[in-house]
């Protein structure tokens, strides 16, 4: 295994050595190498019959044509990123060359970057983290960190071009200003009467207490941060999903989301060039992509207007178990022992119709007690049952939910047409008359704004009011997602969306609700309390071993 094919002498040796962890073994990593060259070198690695290694030194390190020295300075980290640009583009043909003539999209998947996206909006970010696939993207969070800054006199939303320029910018600018300032005002009051109901217990340190205190302050008060707030995200890719990304966002109604693609573009641009330049306005692929959306849309729009313009919605409960398969149980019974025998899958399936319901029961309750605690994974035959859900919830927890990619959501947009939650600890603060003003206020401008810009209104409605969004989610993803999402840490309102899921699933399959042993269904107060200790007593217990 650790014996490689190839033996290279001292010279190539020296040559290679910058650029892998090793010349002698079988397995290895590249390293201090631009994106476009992994990407070139992995999309032809996949045609060749030559080691990684020879195929970096023969076909790139050693080719004129593919500027190596340039692009990479010969393992200089100190070159001029624009002489490094200049390289890359002038050495374009060559890398393009190999990612098309070698290889399809999934080429695109062998490159990848880093993508730092600043002073965005809450809405915004929701559009870039609908791309699921090839992505891991991390926000600023709005339990740890305060929204109440000022910059240059101003709190950070997004001052919309286009509502600026209308009869709407003094209601849009003062609505969201007014929910800051109720923010602001809500801040330390909110903090107060936390420390009043909960007083420290004296086995807590008053550092793990008050960072519980404070997130739990922030998660009442988050309800008001309009969706214009301006955030931060870091977002991780490979090229298909970043061309995919910007292709989406470039043709999307809202201009800051036009705006950010653009930029996007730009400057992946200058780091993955072949892997984002169907996303270039001018290349027929995306002025396909830009064709195709634009007539999908104005056709699905005019169908939906025509056949559901004219219904008002049924109240719903918060969640809701729209579908289910009656044959999950077997199914997953049958997908669990296929791998453990030589049987046709059809053949297992007939065999598992004939247990009976108590003998169904037992196989699954005994192989979902192996499970310790819920990372250990369930059985992949949980794939093969799914629920689809139609949910009612805060802004605020469908951002929190949102982030699980193994399923398909879609949501409806932002209104303030479903209500709004309130915190009972704002009630109890004696501060409700203040919020229900503000959301108040935040509903009037919303409908007066959205008479003109239906789009672009959404960005006034504070978090705590309500959208509808739909789940499709087999059993095994949603088993993480229930345990995970209602552990005593987690925000109040989406521990109330997993525990009802976990309920929902329980009352048609009870035997598979077996799996979800860990969803927590208790009520807890401070529930960071807990995990702000733990980490506290290992700060400590590291100073202590320091010391010594």
């Amino acid at each position: 295994m650790n014996i490689p094919n190839e033996v290279f002498n001292a010279e190539e040796q020296d040559i290679l050595s910058p650029y892998v962890t090793n010349t002698n073994r079988s397995v290895f990593v590249l390293t201090n190498l631009p994106e476009v060259i992994k990407g070139a070198l992995f999309s032809r690695y996949s045609r060749s019959t030559l080691g990684l290694r020879t195929l970096l030194l023969k076909e790139f390190i050693q080719k004129k044509e593919s500027k190596f020295d340039q692009i990479q300075g010969g393992g200089n980290h100190q070159k001029s990123s624009k002489n490094i640009e200049l390289a890359i583009e002038s050495a374009q043909n060559f890398y393009d060359r190999i990612l098309d003539g070698y290889g399809d999209d999934s080429i695109g998947e062998l490159g990848g970057a880093h993508l730092a996206l600043e002073n965005i909006s809450i809405l915004a970010t929701k559009t870039v983290e609908d791309a699921r696939i090839g992505g891991s993207p991390l926000e600023k969070s709005t339990r740890y960190v305060s929204f109440s800054e000022k910059i240059n006199g101003e709190y950070q939303f997004y001052q919309e071009p286009a509502l600026l320029k209308s009869a709407h910018r003094n209601l849009f600018l003062e609505t969201c200003r007014n929910l800051f300032d109720t923010y602001v005002q809500f801040t330390e009051p909110i903090r107060d009467h936390v420390r009043k109901c909960l007083p420290r217990d004296t086995k807590i340190s008053q550092n793990a207490y008050e960072r519980s205190v404070r997130a739990r302050g922030f998660d009442i008060i988050r309800g008001l941060l309009p969706a214009a707030t301006l955030t931060n995200m870091g977002v991780f890719g490979n090229g298909r999903f970043f061309e995919n990304l910007i292709s989406k966002l470039k043709v999307d109604s809202l201009l800051e989301l036009n705006e950010i693609g653009q930029l996007s573009f730009e400057e992946l641009n200058k780091v993955i060039p072949s892997f984002v330049r169907r996303a270039d306005t001018n290349h027929r692929h995306f002025q396909d992509f830009r064709g195709f959306d634009f007539s999908q849309k104005e056709f699905v729009s005019k169908i939906a207007d025509s056949q559901l313009g004219k219904l008002k919605p049924d109240k719903s409960e918060l969640v809701n178990l729209i579908d289910y398969d009656s044959e999950a149980e077997n199914k997953v019974i049958a997908a669990i022992l296929y791998p453990y025998s030589s049987i046709p899958l059809q053949q297992i399936r007939d065999c598992v119709r004939t247990m009976s319901d108590s003998e169904k029961s037992k196989l699954i309750k005994q192989v979902a007690g192996l499970r310790g605690h819920r990372r250990h994974k369930p059985d992949r035959g949980l794939e093969l049952a799914f629920y689809t859900f139609d949910i009612l919830g805060d802004y605020g927890m469908y951002r929190d939910l949102h982030r699980h990619r193994m399923l398909s959501q879609e949501r409806q947009p932002l209104s303030t047409s479903f209500g709004y939650d309130t915190p009972v600890e704002i009630e109890d603060a004696r501060l409700g008359n203040q919020y229900h003003e503000a959301m108040a206020r935040a509903a009037d401008a919303f409908e007066k704004i959205s008479k003109d810009y239906p789009v672009e209104a959404q960005y006034v409605v504070p978090m705590s009011y309500n959208i509808r969004w739909n789940v499709n989610i087999n059993l095994r993803a949603l088993t993480w997602l229930t345990e995970i999402r209602s552990t005593p840490q987690g925000h109040i309102g989406y521990r109330r969306i997993a525990q009802e899921m976990f309920r929902k699933v329980k009352e048609v399959h009870p035997a598979l609700a077996e799996y979800m042993k860990f969803v927590n269904l208790n009520e807890y107060s401070l529930g960071r309390l807990n995990a702000e200790q733990r980490q506290e007593n290992k700060q400590t217990a590291g100073n202590i071993s320091v010391l010594n």
